[in-house]
């Protein structure tokens, strides 16, 4: 494949490149990949157009502008990709958006391989922009923040370079150097204008797209219909979050050590645990057992990594309800069904969901109505189940009848004389017995397991529970951690319902993560909690919010008048000062300064001396264009204006001025070559 070399300023093919105009199209290219990957991040675009744009923009990097002499042809084929991606749309096979989206991609990639001129360049960045646009519909998620910025500062960089090289003489260098620290400065308030006027301006949200949610890195935990003994305990080391949630009351603790229920179990069979449960009737709302006085209101998000369609609440749910779906098309209300056990599932299938939970505190009394089906299961022990088992648990109870000492007493039995480890090998005949004989080491399963089946053996109703242990506080709520997945056992107390006992030791049940990579990724999630309260879900009344709480004392009871101001009022001040600041020191330099004027004085007398000389200026040519060409049509006469060009250049755009008698200087040579032309 021949290499098709970019052509120099001022011609349309051949020549050797500039290092000004290589830097400017490489600044282009990774504009558009960047504007790209805001798309890619998402999660949601078809492989196929990842590996086609990738191609093309490496593509672009080397040099290799394969389309620019088959212009019409590729167009041909571009046109055929979206009657391809149109067809799709209209089959159900892909979203609108997202083939928009692609679609947007696949013309970025053609024109990053067309014919390098200001007109494809035009191209490119508008294609970007669309591109952004894209990326914002479909996730607007941190990774998404990123992408915009690097866009923007590489496009404007690039732009910037552009404006500077149709400035300066053809022939002659560009001043690379000495534009890019202006041109960075220019970048940086610009990014800060921005962020003013998205701070300022009005919010206007007619809800024209609806949420969408990104599959991220997919999911990560999901919860399944059993929970089969043995294996490698992997996930307790995956901190990825998997649900956020914020409680009122707020308990207002860095970690909440809490027990996320999400389904339980009352069913073993040696190998696996199951559950007898039926499907009931679905309903927007379901209620698992009456409120209590001092109930905690949760409103929970589970995130992509979370996998599944089970519900999660804090224990003890009571209400579960409000339920929102969250896909790459939108979001939609979901109608709730409660299975056995108190599991309530999502009907609507979906990447990610919110929704709103009542729960009890674990203080107070839980009762659960069951069928007689149900609470004779909570006995129910496996077929041929070593008699071992029966005869540890009358050891270590030695005659404890009441349920809940029995279960506590089996739970410290168990996490004084066993070991946690999620490294195990696979699957065998009997997990439970060598769990309990053999091995004696196992993660959170084994020891629920265990103790579930410990207490049934002595007549003590109880039944395995699954979900999340933990809690960590981000911002004004709490996450979730894939690695905070665990197992616990209820047991029944008469009166009273199910009370927790957890015979995994203490220091094993919530993720197991390496420090670094939770902190890192707490970080993330920290960056991000921050991103989406003040940039996605930044509205009118988040606005009303800021504007009062600058310009209004805070509620409260009376302080004492004798004390300083608040520390935003000194902000403010300090704010309203450097602003005041700058702009004096704006205004005294513009004063101080040279007239412009007398650069515009340089270049009506060129125009004049020209004029006299019979040359006339074009309709709105401005001198460099002038001298550009004169270049090639009379470079005698245009040898003296490429100095004087460049001057004036310096002297109206650099703030380099003009010094006395330097005008005249500049325009000596001028005059000699227009005499000596009259002269001839």
């Amino acid at each position: 494949m021949a290499r098709l070399r970019v052509p120099a300023r001022g011609t349309t093919g051949g020549g050797s490149v500039s290092g000004a105009s290589r830097l400017r199209l490489v600044l282009r290219d990774l504009a558009a990949g960047a504007a790209f990957a805001s798309m890619a991040v998402s999660g949601q675009l078809p492989t196929w157009t990842l590996l086609l744009f990738g191609l093309a923009l490496v593509s672009a990097l080397m040099g290799w502008r394969i389309f620019a002499r088959r212009t019409k042809a590729t167009a041909a084929v571009l046109l055929g990709v979206a009657g391809v991606l149109v067809f799709s749309v209209y089959a159900g096979h892909v979203d609108l958006v997202v083939a928009s989206c692609a679609f947007a991609g696949l013309i970025a990639g053609h024109r990053l391989l067309s014919m390098p001129e200001p007109r494809t360049d035009g191209q490119v960045h508008l294609a970007g922009l669309l591109m952004v646009a894209g990326g914002a519909a479909l996730s607007g998620e941190l990774a998404f923040a990123l992408c915009l910025l690097a866009f923007g500062v590489l496009a404007s960089l690039s732009m910037g370079l552009s404006v500077v090289e149709g400035a300066v003489p053809p022939g002659e260098p560009v001043p690379v150097r000495a534009v890019m620290r202006p041109l960075g400065s220019g970048i940086f308030f610009a990014v800060c204008g921005a962020a003013a006027f998205f701070l300022l301006f009005p919010r206007l949200n007619w809800n024209m797209a609806a949420r969408r949610s990104a599959p991220g890195l997919g999911a990560t935990t999901g919860l399944a219909d059993t929970v089969r003994l043995g294996g490698e305990g992997t996930l307790k080391s995956n901190p990825r979050v998997v649900l956020r949630a914020q409680l009122t009351p707020d308990p207002v603790r860095e970690r909440l050590d809490a027990y996320w229920l999400a389904r339980t179990y009352d069913t073993f069979d040696g190998q696996e645990w199951t559950s007898i449960g039926q499907p009931k009737r679905t309903r927007p709302r379901v209620t698992l057992r009456h409120g209590g006085e001092h109930s905690i209101h949760q409103r929970i998000e589970l995130l992509p990594a979370y996998g599944g369609t089970t519900l999660v609440a804090l224990e003890t749910p009571t209400r579960l309800g409000n339920a929102l779906a969250h896909s790459a098309t939108g979001s939609q209300r979901t109608p709730l069904t409660e299975l056995g056990g108190g599991e309530v599932r999502f009907q609507v299938p979906a990447i990610a969901y919110s929704y709103e939970a009542t729960s009890l505190p674990p203080e107070e009394d839980a009762t659960t109505p069951m069928s007689e089906a149900e609470r004779g299961q909570l006995l129910a022990l496996p077929d041929r189940l070593d008699p071992r088992v029966a005869a540890l648990a009358q050891r270590v109870l030695q005659g404890e009848k009441d349920p809940l000492a029995a279960a506590r007493k089996l739970a410290a039995f168990l996490q004084r004389e066993y070991t946690y480890t999620l490294e195990l090998s696979g699957d065998v005949e009997e997990p439970l017995v060598d769990f309990l004989f053999v091995r004696k080491a196992g993660h959170c399963e084994h020891f629920a397991t265990a103790l579930t089946l410990l207490l049934r053996t002595q007549g003590i109703s109880a039944r395995l529970a699954s979900g999340f242990f933990g809690g960590e506080r981000v911002e004004d709520g709490y996450v979730v951690r894939a690695g905070d997945a665990h197992a616990w056992t209820h047991v029944l107390m008469p009166g009273r319902g199910f009370v927790t006992v957890d015979a995994t030791p203490p220091a094993n049940r919530a993720s197991q993560s390496l420090a670094a990579l939770e902190f890192l990724t707490g970080l993330y999630e920290a960056l991000e909690t921050r991103w989406r309260s003040t940039v996605v879900d930044f509205s009118l009344r988040d606005q009303l919010q800021l504007a009062q709480g600058l310009v209004r004392p805070p509620r409260g009871p009376r302080r004492d008048t004798t004390r300083l101001p608040p520390a935003r009022i000194w902000g403010l001040a300090i704010a309203a000062g450097l602003v005041t600041y700058s702009v004096w020191q704006l205004l005294s330099r513009r004063s101080s300064s040279p007239k412009p004027h007398q650069a515009t004085h340089l270049a009506d007398a060129v125009e004049r001396l020209l004029g006299e000389a019979g040359v006339r200026m074009r309709e709105g040519e401005a001198l460099e264009e002038l001298t550009s060409r004169l270049t090639r049509e009379q470079p005698t006469l245009a040898a003296p204006l490429v100095p004087l060009t460049r001057r004036y250049l310096e002297a109206r755009f650099g703030q380099r001025p003009l010094q006395p008698g330097e005008t005249e200087r500049l325009l000596g040579p001028l005059r000699q070559v227009l005499q000596t032309r009259r002269a001839s």
